[in-house]
């Protein structure tokens, strides 16, 4: 029969649930470290069995040490973890292990921090993992973090400003820009949409009598409307709507160096639950 003092702490180190400690203390005859190591190898076993799930929740993080910056998105399966204390310290003990080692690539990232996921995972009995991270570098960095890291924004300055800074941030996470100006656009970008609006402006019945002349200002005009509307300084400003980002820069004589915008599981496939399903799977 295990220790019930040394269950308490093996749930403390581990946060695995009673019985899989006191097996586990059983398995390993009382010895705290190798029941931790035991709970670990039964947790790499149950994160297997969830690889093909989908974690298309969790939390962007930001930390800033000087002049350099980390954002990060560690993803979890359902919005209830990523709300739980031990998701957000996982994520943020992933920010600082990150930033502090430098790492070059994702899958050195993943590497470095296996053991925090594998611990978590034993915790918190869901698929977690490292989906990205990105450094910013500069003498004038700022951030903003919206809904408890669901959007987060990381960017620098030209000029010191930590309140403009984080008024612009604010506006980048409610109007998600492509791009800083239309010069930062790739032309084959622009090309594209140029073809497109040429051959949008053939099948107009408005524009077929206009000028070759006028057509072409027109057609200018369109691709210009299109792109202002995924360019950061043609965007209004979010804590003065009747100004652009653009117009809040010149006033304070100031610069977007660079940005980077995470939102929690962009681009990835979101879980469907079917209750049906789920009551007669087990039932079976």
């Amino acid at each position: 029969m295990a220790n019930i003092a040394l269950i308490k702490v093996l749930r403390e180190r581990t946060g695995a649930g009673m019985m899989d400690c006191k097996r586990a203390l059983e398995e390993c005859h009382d010895d705290v470290d190798k029941a931790c190591d035991w709970l670990r190898e039964k947790g790499i076993a149950k994160a297997a069995k969830k690889a093909d799930r989908i974690a298309a929740e969790g939390l962007t993080c930001i930390k800033i040490n000087g002049n350099k910056g980390v954002i990060v998105e560690v993803n979890c399966e359902t919005d209830f973890v990523a709300k739980s204390d031990a998701f957000i310290e996982l994520v943020k003990e992933v920010t600082e292990n990150i930033i502090n080692n430098g790492y070059k690539t994702i899958e050195e990232a993943k590497a470095a921090t296996e053991s925090f996921f594998t611990d978590a995972t034993v915790k918190l009995g869901e698929k977690l993992s490292l989906r990205r991270f990105d450094y910013l570098e500069g003498e004038h960095l700022g951030s903003y973090t919206h809904n408890g890291g669901k959007i987060s924004v990381l960017i620098t300055l030209k000029e010191e400003n930590p309140a403009l800074a984080k008024g612009i941030a604010m506006s980048i996470v409610a109007n998600n820009p492509k791009y800083i100006t239309e010069k930062d656009i790739p032309s084959d970008v622009i090309e594209n949409e140029k073809k497109i609006q040429i051959e949008a402006a053939k099948n107009d019945e408005k524009l077929k009598n206009k000028p070759e002349q006028a057509l072409v200002k027109i057609i200018e005009g369109k691709v210009h409307k299109v792109f202002s509307e995924v360019t950061l300084v043609e965007q209004d400003y979010i804590l003065d709507p009747s100004k652009t980002v653009k117009q809040i820069l010149e006033e304070n004589k100031n610069e977007v160096i660079k940005f980077v915008r995470y939102q929690v599981g962009e681009g990835l496939e979101k879980r469907v639950d079917n209750f049906v399903e789920e009551v007669m799977a087990q039932a079976k």
